[in-house]
């Protein structure tokens, strides 16, 4: 799979850009504050309908505009694609498939699939489960686009069952009776344990499948530092089969997995009542990094920390890979962070991909061995040099 082209307008920065790739590597130089993160942000977002920067869409629209649009021609197998999203907050945003409008713009996703590793991604070691919860379903997705109908639909069930749960602890704190509360709230109980089975089912498979990968690049760039684990830690994990979540064990079970959460929610009816919140769920699950017999976050040095997150990325990129679908792999401004070894590493593994596409302030750097096309960002322009 490799991008053939990327057209911008009015997205961040960029009134407009046109940029023309091929297999290889590309590297898009320029000072910060040109905008070359804003292109490869635009190139996640076709692959992600995210941003790996900020949450919400208004950002990315260029200052006193309505809109931004993205475009961009994806080849894979000898087939090539063009998609085009059109980013409008506030509204629905739209999309279209070889310039003929879908449904729901999730329904671009899969055409284009790229792994991403930026200087945000130390958040994926250092900050709250919410960064690490949010890179399993992002993966999730990118390995089976239907699995981002699942996580709306359970982040949509969420939110009506804390908003009932909400209003039922404000009338038992103002000692009101509310039987109908509660007996919608035995309705949403099902429907949480049916969309969050089938999330959780799907992460814990994920992470049995992304474990090895992710201790296998760790050893890689960090050969003198204790192994690496990625291990799913889930709320109801006691009344789980030993097995799921773990690499070399058997699938988990959807109607295992939602019979597990309901009897949850019965345990912890009471304290939910009483706090107003969903406390069962995925939503409230850890992946843990694990660096010999400690955790990764607070323990792991600033080279540790650096290289975990680096193996979650070449991790990921790996497991794409050995499933068939090899992605396109985005490297933005990531070599100055590296040490030499590293940087090494990941040039090694840069290399042996379809398509790679690199940031950087300082040409020297991006290793020598990735010595294919440059791009200068200046001024408002990238232009090929």
């Amino acid at each position: 799979m490799h991008l053939r082209h990327l057209q911008v307008a009015d997205f961040r920065s960029w009134e407009h850009a046109d940029l023309e790739l091929a297999p290889g590597a590309a590297v898009l130089v320029g000072a910060n504050g040109q905008g070359k993160t804003n292109l490869v942000e635009a190139i996640g977002y076709v692959a992600t309908l995210g941003s790996h920067r900020v949450a919400a869409d208004a950002p990315l629209v260029r200052h006193g505009q309505d809109r931004a649009i993205v475009r961009c021609a994806v080849v894979n197998e000898g087939r090539e694609l063009t998609v085009e999203l059109e980013i409008t907050p506030g509204k629905a945003n739209r999309a279209r498939i070889n310039r003929g409008p879908v449904p729901r713009p999730r329904d671009v996703l899969g055409i284009l699939r790229t792994v991403l590793f930026a200087p945000e991604d130390l958040a994926l070691v250092r900050g709250d489960p919410g960064e690490r919860r949010r890179f399993l379903d992002d993966l999730l997705v990118l390995r089976a686009p239907r699995y981002a109908g699942v996580r709306s639909d359970y982040e949509k069930v969420l939110r009506q069952r804390n908003a009932l749960l909400k209003s039922a602890a404000t009338n038992r704190r103002a000692r009101r009776a509310d039987p109908d509360a509660l007996a919608t709230l035995d309705v949403w109980d099902g429907h949480l344990a049916t969309q969050g089975a089938l999330l959780l089912a799907a992460r814990l498979d994920l992470v049995a499948a992304l474990a090895p990968h992710v201790a296998a690049a760790y050893a890689g760039v960090a050969p003198e530092s204790q192994p690496a684990q990625a291990v799913y830690r889930a709320k109801i994990a006691d009344s789980l089969p030993a097995g799921y979540g773990v690499p070399g064990g058997e699938s988990a079970d959807i109607e295992v997995v939602a019979d597990a959460l309901l009897a949850e929610m019965v345990t912890r009816r009471e304290a939910e009542l009483d706090r107003g919140v969903s406390l069962v769920g995925p939503h409230r699950d850890e992946l843990e990094l694990i660096l010999g017999e400690v955790p990764a976050k607070g323990y792991a040095s600033h080279g540790e920390s650096w290289s975990v997150a680096l193996a979650l990325r070449l991790g990921s990129y790996e497991l794409l890979r050995a499933e068939g679908s090899e992605p396109v792999l985005v490297l933005d401004d990531v070599f100055a962070e590296l040490d030499r070894r590293r940087r090494q590493r990941l040039a090694e593994v840069a290399l042996g991909a379809e398509q790679v596409l690199v940031t950087a302030a300082v040409e020297e750097d991006v290793p020598s061995e990735l010595a294919g096309t440059r791009y200068l960002v200046a001024d408002g322009e990238v232009r090929r040099v």
